[in-house]
């Protein structure tokens, strides 16, 4: 949504002052103070749908000013080429989710027929046994939930062997990939009133913390296979998935993890607050929703080795079975995970300023990069109002320069004229119509 916008963030050490009236508030420092919590009352914005809508009125008021010109000439394009040139310089926010390939090192006569030896054996000897691998021990964990499921009449055992096996099959995964995980720090314990939280690079993610430690996770509901493993197999985990589009649906989780949290029966609960999938070379914004639960917080912070492979699932480009192809036919999987120390809420501290400062432990001990933008911003696109305001300002700013040719002297055709002078009412008519059209889908909705 902002890779076409002409954003400068301020720096996050020196934020700028907070007491200006909200009629001048430009559209970056707005963002900036929503993303570090620090938007007082005369911009009451809850949620990113809000805030774009906000967003978007600042920006079409700074693009009046700078098209307000009463010519056309060379300096009416300075505008378009500054911003154009400074999104793409400036732009830190699709770096967050651009996949990070090995470096290519088959770059002479001498390495590539190497390089050709192993894209050999790694797609005709080392995947097909990984695969057998994975089929293998598949089947024995359907075959013992199938058995342990039906056969066993004690829920604490049933309960405790099933998750036995979930952390089994999470050891065949990471097997196929010839996975290498290294666990460092204190590994947490089962308790009350406690949330684990961790950056997110992929659903394998859980698969890595799960083959060490059960865990109850939070997340988005999927479909197909990977729905199919959230509703059946993972759901003796006490694992809690919602609907992200559905607003009463995310406000229900809310209330179940209060509920999970206050029993010590229960499996710790397991969070990625950056609610999307990033590349492992950045941090975006935590959610402040589980920092906003009185619990104690277990921060957990996961790197990969990006030498070896690709870890970062762009679900947009691909399925997670494509995914998993990928990590199956790379050399290895190689993984530090990092049990940080336990933090609760400091006196004065809000959730939004405790969510950035367990965000800033995760990045600094991962060697991520701390940036503010909300990972959900990836699914927005500019309305229809915002894109046509900007075609309207400079077909306004052309039509004033061709009205002023025929008093100069030049060469202007009364044709050419009455040609730009039908833009503005055609601009005003497709906005109407895209108006309309964007009320019958929320109509239907």
């Amino acid at each position: 949504f902002f890779s076409i916008f002409p954003v400068r963030l301020v720096a996050m050490n020196s934020p700028p002052p907070r007491d200006h009236a909200a009629e001048k508030v430009t559209s970056s420092y707005l963002y900036n103070e929503w993303a570090i919590g620090t938007i007082g009352d005369s911009l009451p914005v809850k949620d990113v749908e809000e805030l774009q809508q906000v967003f978007e009125e600042r920006a079409m008021e700074d693009s009046t000013k700078k098209y307000s010109s009463k010519l056309f000439d060379v300096q009416d394009c300075i505008p378009l080429v500054r911003e154009a040139t400074q999104t793409l310089v400036s732009d830190n926010f699709t770096q967050c989710f651009e996949s990070v390939w090995p470096q290519p090192w088959n770059w002479n006569i001498y390495l590539f027929p190497v390089w050709i030896l192993g894209v050999l054996f790694r797609y005709g000897i080392l995947f097909p046994l990984r695969l057998l691998c994975l089929l293998v021990g598949t089947f024995f964990v359907l075959f013992g939930f199938l058995i342990v499921s039906n056969f066993v009449r004690n829920e604490e055992s049933k309960m405790k062997k099933q998750r036995d096996l979930i952390k089994f099959w999470s050891q065949v995964f990471v097997a196929s990939w010839s996975g290498v995980i290294q666990y460092h720090g204190v590994r947490p314990r089962r308790g009350p009133n406690q949330i684990h939280v961790a950056n997110h690079t992929s659903m394998i993610d859980v698969i890595v913390l799960q083959q060490q430690f059960p865990y109850a996770i939070v997340g988005q509901q999927h479909k197909g296979g990977v729905g199919f493993i959230q509703n059946y197999i993972l759901k003796c985990m006490g694992c809690l998935w919602f609907e992200r589009s559905d607003i009463k649906d995310r406000q229900s989780v809310g209330i179940k993890i209060k509920e999970h949290i206050q029993n010590p029966d229960h499996n710790p609960l397991l969070i990625f607050p950056e609610g999307t999938c990033v590349n492992n070379r950045y941090c975006v914004m935590f959610k402040k929703g589980a920092f906003d639960l009185g619990a104690k917080i277990y921060p957990i912070a996961i790197k990969y080795n990006k030498d070896f492979c690709n870890p970062f699932w762009n679900s947009r480009k691909e399925s997670f079975w494509r995914h998993l192809f990928n990590l199956m036919t790379s050399w290895a999987v190689v993984c530090d995970v990092y049990y940080l120390e336990p933090q609760e809420i400091e006196e004065g501290e809000s959730a939004v300023q405790f969510a950035n400062r367990v965000k800033e432990m995760i990045a600094a001990k991962a060697g991520l990069t701390c940036v503010p933008w909300d990972g959900y911003l990836k699914h927005l696109r500019p309305s229809s109002k915002f894109v046509e305001h900007r075609q309207k300002l400079i077909a306004q700013s052309m039509l004033r320069r061709v009205q002023e040719l025929p008093q100069q002297g030049e060469l202007a055709g009364d044709d050419n004229i009455s040609e730009i002078n039908d833009l503005i009412p055609k601009v005003d008519e497709e906005s109407k119509v895209s108006k309309r059209k964007q009320q019958d889908k929320q109509e239907e909705k």
